[in-house]
């Protein structure tokens, strides 16, 4: 058993649920593995600055409803409690793609790989006149795949006796969610807090938790959501008063049953990897910290070696590595002090024009442009090994992909279809003239246009967000490649 922690709409408080759960766990030295569905970078990370542990991203559009139970199973197994973390409101989710005839009749199928998308983990489900599943990769639908009970965290700042019509609309509204209580928050007084007792009592359901309204408790945000962990300092101030917080908010003795996982006796020992090992330089700092830990673990279990460095700090890249892989992250934000490494930069680009493989995500597609212009209208100097620049905007592009590889390249093979994710405030003044994706809408044929660098050949420098859990051919061939450098220098 587990418990998912989810919103009756996004801005509700589940972030701040979460981490006071969390935080009131690690305080009784409970070991607790988090997970957080959708695609999201930067929750994941506040989690496992209070776990300790990763935090695992469960999304069956960028992997699979088989990857989503597997993966639960695999890491909720080695600890002693399991948490998910929702995404936006409850039911938000997005249509699925098309459904076949067969599968409208329930016809299984092995996996997305062998069709548009595999629901027989998912029966029953709604439809709309297009025979799409409405709530695709919503809470709900990781509640149902992985039979999960549900808190319902409520913002109560604006209500008091509709309070009931919420819960009892959301309870009712799917009957194969199980609403295992609620979780009142921004709760103002005593007297508020009791009209919204009287108003929940018809209904039987548990109050999990009462957060009255924190002044005190607070994560700043910026352009894409919270400020990520390695900006703020006073951080552990904010987790100790969260798991204060914690010991008094939560009816502890029905949570904690609630959130008991299953461990393994014998947890299973991780697969041996090969013994050609490379080494792959992968940036991580304030600048460059959007990376999927299934997508670092994968490489490893490859033969990679992972050798961790910041464009931000650091004189010089990793000595004797054969692979680079920038993720996204906040380039923009310290452009100034990116364009002032000199040495690193120009380090970065003579790689790279010597055939080192290099996979450049979003920030990190930023960071080998020409400049980054960002939101004063400042430009500053970037690696310059795509003849581009990144001009931020307030413009947010946002949503699923669907991206069919135009041409072989560092990842894919001509015509392959991945499933990715865009999240960024910034666009190009020149688009590729050989781009390395057609992209389009995941749950519609809304073509979304050609995007990706792929020249030089051994770069692959994309906005699109890739998680590698069902797609392993993709680090494989990027460490093929590394290797072959490695042969080369050899």
């Amino acid at each position: 058993m587990a418990l998912v922690i989810a919103g009756e709409r996004s801005g509700v408080g589940k972030t701040t649920v979460t981490l006071t759960l969390l935080a009131s766990l690690r305080r009784r030295d409970r070991l607790v593995q988090s997970f957080k569905v959708g695609p999201d970078y930067i929750d994941p990370m506040f989690h496992q600055h209070v776990t300790g542990r990763p935090c695992r991203n469960l999304d069956p559009v960028l992997t699979s409803e088989d990857y989503v139970q597997q993966c639960f199973v695999r890491h909720s197994q080695l600890s002693e409690y399991a948490l998910v973390e929702g995404v936006m409101g409850l039911f938000d989710g997005i249509s699925s793609l098309v459904i076949s005839p067969t599968l409208r009749e329930g016809v299984r199928v092995a996996s997305r790989r062998e069709a548009p998308m595999s629901f027989a983990n998912d029966q029953g489900q709604r439809t709309n006149d297009k025979g799409q599943i409405s709530d695709f990769a919503s809470t709900a639908h990781i509640a149902r795949l992985l039979d999960l009970p549900v808190v319902l965290v409520i913002d109560c700042s604006r209500l008091s006796g509709s309070v009931a019509a919420i819960a009892h609309g959301y309870r009712s509204f799917d009957p194969r969610i199980k609403i295992a209580g609620v979780v009142l928050n921004r709760v103002g007084s005593d007297r508020h807090l009791s009209l919204l007792k009287d108003s929940l009592e018809p209904l039987q359901l548990p109050i999990l938790g009462v957060l009255r309204r924190q002044d005190n408790i607070t994560i700043p945000d910026r352009h894409l959501g919270l400020v990520p962990t390695a900006e703020l300092p006073e951080l552990n101030a904010l987790i100790n008063r969260l798991a204060d917080l914690g010991d008094t908010c939560f009816d502890w003795q029905h949570l904690l049953p609630l959130l008991k996982s299953k461990p393994l006796p014998h947890p299973p020992h991780p697969p041996h990897p090969p013994s050609s090992t490379v080494k792959i330089a992968v940036a991580r700092d304030r600048a460059f910290n959007f990376y999927y830990q299934d997508n670092l673990d994968l490489l490893q279990q490859l033969g990679a070696e992972l050798v961790f460095w910041s464009p931000l700090e650091d004189a010089a890249i990793p000595k004797d590595v054969q692979g680079m892989y920038f993720g996204g992250g906040f380039p923009e934000v310290f452009a100034q002090q990116l364009a002032e490494n000199t040495n690193v930069r120009d380090a970065v680009k003579t790689a790279i024009l010597q055939g080192m493989p290099t996979i450049a995500e979003c920030g990190g597609l930023m960071y080998l442009s020409e400049q980054i212009i960002d939101f004063e209208g400042k430009s500053w100097s970037m690696a310059g090994v795509l003849p581009t620049s990144a001009v931020m905007g307030g413009r947010l592009t946002l949503g699923y992909r669907r991206a069919v590889a135009l041409q072989n390249n560092l990842l894919v093979k001509a015509n392959t279809t991945v499933y990715g994710h865009e999240f960024h405030r910034s666009h190009l003044t020149l688009t590729p003239t050989q781009p390395l994706f057609e992209t389009s809408r995941y749950d519609c044929d809304e073509n979304m246009g050609c995007e990706g660098w792929g020249l030089p050949a051994n770069v692959h420098a994309s906005y699109v967000h890739l998680h590698w859990g069902e797609s392993r051919e993709i680090p494989q061939q990027f460490l093929q490649e590394c290797r072959k450098l490695a042969s080369i220098e050899t």
